[in-house]
């Protein structure tokens, strides 16, 4: 479990985090949802400390993160930022044998491989995957990138916007993706997603922020409530149940 206590981040004396307190369920998915500058990418970046928090405590396994030796931290969570950018000529199945680092230190093995043709597998990129970078599409190139994710095999996968430059067929497969590898090999996924009900939709655990704070957190039918959305948003958002899923109507 990840446990999160008190946090605080600011910047140029504005807190963009807020003494936020949250647990984190193993074999879950938990989505960060909430208005633009809520706070949503730098509470997971704190947690992947790929950024250090001013105060606070974020606990992985009942351990300080600042005490976890980067070597295994590696081993044990992986994040994909929102923005990515690799200047160097790469394929797709180079970019995937990345995730395999922590583990091969560049050396890949047998198990290695595995690991890089199975997350290649998932993400539906077989056909691309001798294929350079820039020759693929933005959406082409999410899915490589969420593969290299994959192949990393580890217990907490974090994802910034997996869903950015993808049409909606991707976007589908991925979030299907993602349950796989939550109720098929155990793993915990926290997404920062912007749209509700991809998040109302495969969720199991939703956190809505607000201003750097947790506005409210709980299953899916305690936040898909217009009530609730609407002091997140500040809009009114019907809610329809279609398809046993609570959407969200806020096109109009």
């Amino acid at each position: 479990m990840v446990k999160v206590r008190g946090v605080s981040k600011q910047y140029g004396g504005k807190k963009v985090i807020d003494n936020v307190s949250l647990d984190i369920a193993k074999g879950k998915i938990t989505s960060f949802i909430g208005p633009n500058g809520a706070g949503k990418s730098t509470l997971m970046s704190m947690i992947s400390r790929l950024i250090t928090k001013d105060s606070g405590e974020i606990l992985i396994e009942d351990q300080e993160i600042g005490k976890w030796k980067n070597s295994e931290l590696a081993k044990k969570i992986s994040i994909l930022k929102q923005s990515n950018h690799i200047n160097i000529k790469l394929t797709v199945k180079d970019l995937v044998s990345f995730g395999r680092f922590p583990y091969s230190q560049g050396r890949l093995t047998k198990e290695d491989h595995k690991h890089i043709d199975e997350a290649i597998a998932y993400m539906d990129l077989a056909s691309m995957q001798h294929k350079y970078l820039d020759e693929l599409s933005g959406g082409q190139k999410q899915r490589a990138f969420i593969a290299m994710v994959i192949a990393q095999n580890t217990e907490y996968v974090l994802l910034d916007e997996p869903l950015n430059n993808l049409d909606m067929k991707h976007s589908v497969q991925i979030m299907k993706v993602l349950r796989r590898l939550t109720d098929e090999l155990g793993k915990t996924v926290v997404l920062v997603i912007h749209d509700i009900n991809f998040a109302s939709c495969y969720s199991d655990y939703i956190v809505a922020l607000k201003n750097g704070v947790v506005m409210k957190e709980g299953t899916v039918e305690e936040i898909m409530e217009s009530g609730v959305l609407r002091e997140v948003y500040d809009m009114d958002i019907p809610i329809e149940e279609i398809g046993g899923n609570r959407i969200a109507v806020y096109f109009n």
